[in-house]
Parts: structure tokens; sequence; C-alpha cells
């Protein structure tokens, strides 16, 4: 409950601070930075050391990919269907197929599942959904979006500069390795903010408006990202028999809420920002809901 209580706190607190402009526009931008190049390279060096090569470490990975990778067939098939436009078929295949796997991923799983869950957390994270933003979500702002051109040196860049990529890198050499307890405490102290510091940018991100005339992709997004995706992470582990805290932790990291960094770079790439940010916004609220019924049903 406590754990709850915290998450819950923080991104009211984030979103109060937002109404009130007490922080600078670039605050959640600058608590991302301090997420990203601190605590979470910190927390892969203290939790990825822990596994071992086995079948459950590579199952955060199959099952990240499997459910983006129908998930873009979902959205491409709806958008012809329904006849969205260019705009919103790729604001879609951003937010809908991208989540936020790591600073709500890691919260929601830790109050769950509790720390000895988190490494596959990033596992599900670095190497499914990190990859998948810096390769696929620069394809899909590139592609349909006629500002920018499509790279892939950048791309490859990305992915080899990202902080955390590099942290895992080095933490997969370390498995099984045990740290000094000077280390580990220092590793413990830094990765203790990632929780509070992503949650309270994510509530200095918030959008709440939701575009009236653009109430069918609204709906057919949160319906994939929150309902459709996690049932695919159920009947892939249904198929191949597995039942481990490693499948169940995947199940929940394919029903988080659609990935802040996602709505962020659509609106970017001028694909619907006003759609992105409320598939987000409502998103992340109503995933406080389908993850705890997504618990109880694979529990």
């Amino acid at each position: 409950m406590d754990n709850f209580i915290l998450i819950a706190l923080a991104i009211v607190l984030g979103y109060i601070l937002q109404k009130l402009n007490i922080f600078s526009k670039e605050a959640p931008t600058t608590l991302n930075q301090f997420v990203i190049y601190i605590s979470l390279p910190a927390m892969i060096l203290l939790q990825i050391p822990k596994l071992s090569f086995s079948i459950d470490m590579f199952m955060p990975i199959i099952i990240a990919w499997s459910v983006m990778i129908i998930s873009v067939i979902l959205v491409l098939s709806v958008s012809k269907l329904l006849e969205f436009s260019k705009e919103i078929t790729g604001c879609l295949m951003l937010v809908t197929v991208l989540g936020n796997s790591s600073f709500l991923g890691i919260p929601i799983v830790n109050a769950y599942f509790g720390a000895e869950a988190l490494p596959y957390v990033i596992v599900y994270d670095q190497l499914g959904t990190f990859i998948a933003l810096a390769s696929y979500g620069t394809f899909v702002a590139s592609y349909y979006s006629s500002k920018s051109e499509l790279n892939f040196k950048i791309i490859i860049q990305k992915v080899l500069t990202f902080p955390p990529f590099l942290s895992l890198v080095l933490a997969l050499f370390l498995m099984g390795v045990n740290f000094p307890s000077l280390i580990n405490n220092v590793l413990e102290t830094l990765s203790s903010t990632i929780v509070p510091l992503a949650l309270v940018a994510v509530g200095l991100q918030l959008k709440l408006k939701l575009p009236g005339h653009e109430v069918k992709p609204f709906t057919a997004a949160l319906l994939i990202k929150l309902l459709i995706a996690p049932t695919i992470a159920i009947l892939m582990c249904k198929l191949f028999s597995w039942s481990s805290e490693a499948a169940s932790v995947s199940i929940m990291e394919a029903g988080m809420a659609p990935m802040i960094t996602a709505g962020a770079v659509a609106s970017m790439a001028g694909l619907a920002p006003r759609l992105s940010s409320a598939i987000v916004g409502y998103g992340i609220l109503i995933s406080f809901l389908t993850t705890a019924v997504l618990y109880k049903i694979i529990i």
C-alpha cells in the first residue's frame, strides 16, 4: 500500500506543480535526464548482475517484441479500416505500440512483485522498449512526418550511446559478481531516486485535454495498449507454458500505459500533438486500474 501511495502522491504533486507553474517548462526534461543518466544506470548495475542466464532472462525480450510487432499490425489494420489520416496513424504507431516500461513499469512492478522482480523490468525495457523507441520510433517519426529525414546512422548512434544501454552491456559482463558493500550502498541510494523523480516528471507532463473529434483513434489506442497488448502476452505465456515470475512481470509490462517519450516524439514530429498528449495522459490514469485487474488475473 505504501508503494501505491507514493506513486499516486508523486504524480499528483507533479501535476499540481505543473498547474501552479512553480517549475520551469524544462523541469520534466531535467528530471528525466537525471533518471536516464544516473538513477536508471545505477539500478541496472545493481539489479542485472543478480540474474543468471536462463529462459527467464529471454522471456521479457521475446514477449516485448512480439507484443509490439502484433500491436503495429493492429494499429495499421484499424487505421485502414477507420480511414485515419496519415498524421493520426503515425501518432498511434508511436503511443499505442511503445509502453511506459521504465518510468511507470519500475514503480508499479516494484509495488506488486517487490525489488527482486526489477531485473526483468530492466531487460524488458532496455532490450525491448528502448531499442524499439530508438529504432522503430525514429523510423515512424521520420516516415509519417515531412519534417525530418530517415537516418539509420543516427538510429544506431542513439542506441549505442544511450547511458542505460551502456550500463546494461557492462552489467551483463558483471553477472554473478558480488559488489563490495560500499559500491552496493551507493548504487542502492542512487537507484532509489528513480521512483520519486520519474513519477513527479510524469505529473509535470500530464495532459488531460481530450480532443472531441478524435474519440475513435483515442479509444482504439487505449484498447490496444491497455487491453489487447497484455492479452497477447498472456496468450503467449499460455502457449509456451511460461508461468515464472519473469512471465508475470512481462505481462504486466505489456499492459503499461503509453510511453510519455513516444508522445513527445509524436508531438515534435507534428503527428496529432493534442491526441498524443490525451492518449498518454488518460492512459497513465486508466492504467492504474487495468494493471491492478491484470495482476489479479495472472496471480
